[in-house]
């Protein structure tokens, strides 16, 4: 990887490079309109922006992944978790999870929960190894392919220290409040 990976808080102006990544990575995208209102109108929404810098430091920074997680009174859901395909296998997704979860402590979460695609073999293994384990399968949960999701859990939320040493620098995966 060549420059280093930041993480930030997303704002409307970070729209339309969600959208792009979104779009990139799934088969079944979330809209303009779906990301807008969950960007501006749930209450509940965070998003978090994964960007690159540039060795040379000329161009601004690109946005490589994002998060778009709830925290709904004590349980943080992972909605949506995208990394451009060039950058994937470096420690951005986990990065990104990582301060979710941190984030859901701070606010009080106890428990964390997600669904992933059942072939999504890579995304398993992330969670897996962030302490995530199956508790359900929800039959034909996904459209565009139809496929079932794993049903995954954390709980108690628990961030070991050494994960981020194996991510992304942590002076690179600090985040930073615009």
């Amino acid at each position: 990887m060549s420059g280093s990976v930041t993480i930030e808080p997303a704002t409307l102006e970070s729209l339309p490079d969600i959208l792009h990544i979104e779009e990139a990575c799934f088969s079944a995208p979330w809209t303009r309109k779906m990301l807008e209102a969950e960007l501006n109108g749930n209450r509940f929404a965070h998003f978090l922006l994964a960007k690159q810098t540039v060795a040379s430091g000329t161009d601004s920074p690109a946005v490589v992944g994002y998060l778009c997680y709830w925290i709904v009174f004590e349980e943080v859901r992972l909605m949506n978790l995208a990394v451009l395909s060039s950058m994937r296998r470096h420690g951005v997704a986990r990065t990104l999870v990582i301060h979710a979860l941190h984030t859901g402590i701070d606010q009080g979460a106890v428990r964390a929960v997600l669904e992933v695609r059942t072939s999504n073999v890579a995304a398993q293994s992330l969670y897996n190894g962030l302490g995530f384990r199956q508790i359900a399968t929800r039959l034909s949960y996904y459209t565009n392919p139809n496929e079932d999701a794993v049903l995954m859990e954390l709980e108690p939320i628990i961030v070991q220290p050494q994960w981020l040493r194996s991510s992304v620098s942590q002076a690179d995966s600090r985040v930073r409040h615009a």
